[in-house]
């Protein structure tokens, strides 16, 4: 058999953990032969391939971002996409295709799968936004950024007795800034999920001067001010899958804080640093497992499957089930956390 492996999306660490325990599982186990299919789902619609075999292979397990490289291509808003991927599968010989990406690549391959092609999917996001899996490698790298990242402004804050606001990735989930707020020890965590009052975050940045601290707060870009508050944002381009390019949050909060409490506030965004760089322990193993269940997946004919972690345990779920809705912070779990704010 004759498998394409393509990553999409935003890179993330790990996804070249999973092209490794693909290819190496297929070749020695399964005697697969492997076609890489460059920038996402470009790759099949344009018929860009690389050779990927073990020897490709070889030293990548650290390297975070992905050899075959990435993008947000969508072959649905193309004319005839849907027919090209056919098409180029059927000239390089493909008989089976493993995707690696997250909501938005997966999306495409649920609708691939739905028409005929043979797909398998491995979820992918720093985001930990998929309802269909307990976690997704590169959120646990992100957190350990955000959080180191965290721990050093504390110092800096403290020194200048300063406001620091540090924006994190999560455009519809607070994952990211739940976990590393917390672990971080941040006074203040702002998430999608729960729209803030700017007045109730400067109460809290005000009480926290009194006991001699600065404050840190940690935001999502895709936080946003409650209905009817006098915050505005910003909206940017949107991409191939509707998305509206998110960030500024950070420096919008800074400024509204030090306007309305007169303490000096800075921002500190960390942007793609959290997607880049070697992937912690926990990512290389979660996207290993991923990669050698995913192939076993295709050995068994298994398509139109997304592999998952449930518990301890990576189970094939639909895709359709996999990426049926966002996986957000509840407010239950946003209250528990709330007894470390302010």
């Amino acid at each position: 058999m004759r498998v394409g492996v393509l990553t999409g999306g935003g890179d993330c660490p790990g996804l070249n953990a999973v092209i490794r325990a693909v290819v190496r599982k297929g070749v020695k186990s399964h005697g697969f032969e492997f076609v890489g299919y460059r920038d996402g789902w470009r790759g099949p619609l344009e018929g860009v391939t690389m050779e990927l075999g073990i020897e490709q292979c070889r030293g990548i397990l650290p390297r975070g971002g992905t050899i075959l490289g990435s993008s947000r291509t969508n072959p649905f808003k193309l004319d005839n996409g849907v027919g090209r991927i056919k098409e180029n599968l059927a000239k390089d010989g493909v008989d089976a295709l493993v995707a690696i990406g997250g909501e938005d690549t997966l999306g495409v391959a649920t609708k691939l799968a739905e028409l005929g092609v043979n797909v398998v999917g491995v979820p992918k996001t720093i985001d930990n936004d998929l309802s269909g899996t307990d976690f997704t490698f590169g959120f646990d790298t992100a957190v350990n950024i955000a959080t180191e990242a965290i721990d050093r402004l504390h110092t800096t804050a403290e020194s200048h007795h300063r406001v620091l606001v540090v924006e994190v990735m999560g455009r519809h989930a607070g994952w990211i800034a739940l976990h590393s707020g917390i672990a971080g020890g941040a006074n203040i965590v702002l998430i999608p999920e729960q729209p803030f009052d700017i007045e109730e975050v400067c109460r809290l940045i005000e009480s926290r001067f009194e006991s001699r601290y600065a404050p840190i707060l940690v935001v999502s870009e895709g936080a946003m001010p409650r209905e009817g508050g006098d915050m505005t944002l910003v909206s940017g381009e949107v991409d191939d899958f509707g998305h509206v390019r998110l960030g500024g949050i950070g420096d919008r909060l800074a400024q509204e804080i030090e306007r309305r409490t007169g303490k000096e506030a800075r921002a500190v965004v960390l942007g793609h640093i959290q997607r880049g760089g070697t992937p912690t322990a926990f990512d290389r193993w979660l996207a290993t497992r991923f990669g050698l269940q995913a192939i076993d997946a295709v050995a068994d004919g298994d398509f139109g499957k997304m592999m998952a972690l449930r518990g301890t345990t990576i189970a094939r779920v639909p895709l359709a089930e996999g990426t049926a809705e966002l996986k957000l912070v509840s407010e239950s779990e946003y209250a528990e956390a709330q007894v470390f704010f302010g």
